[in-house]
């Protein structure tokens, strides 16, 4: 899609580590009410009354694509945006997963969507996995993670398809920086 008016929806992907969450809590201490499609994950942990962890995650992440589809999340999560667009000039989607989602948002939304694929050297973001303090993975958690977004959850059709890159291989606040030029650039506002 070509970006041809100011989009009302940004939605941010990339592979676990690459930065996607920064850039989302940033724009929300900018204002911007931002959605975070891994906490209906989350959320389904802890209703089934099971420990936040990689695995449990897994598990509830397939168990929706089997059985609602690969654009489970996104299905889930279009009340939420729905009523987020009729309160808000624009809306930040952190985490979209897979091609499907994709490719039911952007109508179902009625809006514009851009899509910015925040891109790490995949070394840097197992370091970055291994030290955060929410969820930390370990190397071979990292890359077992990657392998199974990739295969089932078919996230590199997002990020191929991305209308804008932003590279996060060095401080955070040059990540930070970029994306506020690009926010400004498309013109958004919360």
């Amino acid at each position: 899609m070509t970006i041809t008016e100011t989009p009302r929806a940004l939605a941010l992907v990339g592979m676990p580590g690459a930065g996607k969450t920064l850039c989302a809590r940033h724009l929300e201490t900018r204002g911007f009410f931002q959605f975070r499609f891994g906490s209906i994950v989350v959320d389904e942990v802890v209703r089934r009354g099971q420990a936040i962890n990689p695995e449990n995650e897994r598990v509830v992440r397939e168990e929706f694509r089997q059985n609602e589809g690969m654009a489970a999340i996104a299905l889930r999560a279009l009340p939420h945006l729905k009523t987020a667009l009729a309160s808000h000039n624009s809306i930040i989607i952190d985490g979209l997963y897979s091609f499907s989602e994709y490719k039911i948002l952007a109508p179902e939304l009625g809006t514009s969507m851009a899509v910015v694929a925040i891109i790490s050297e995949r070394g840097l973001r197992y370091k970055r996995l291994a030290e955060r303090v929410e969820r930390p993975l370990t190397a071979q958690e990292a890359e077992t993670r990657d392998f199974q977004e990739i295969e089932r959850l078919e996230k590199g059709g997002p990020i191929a398809i991305a209308d804008y890159t932003l590279l996060n291989n060095g401080d955070s606040a040059d990540l930070l920086k970029a994306l506020d030029a690009l926010v400004d650039k498309l013109g958004l506002h919360p």
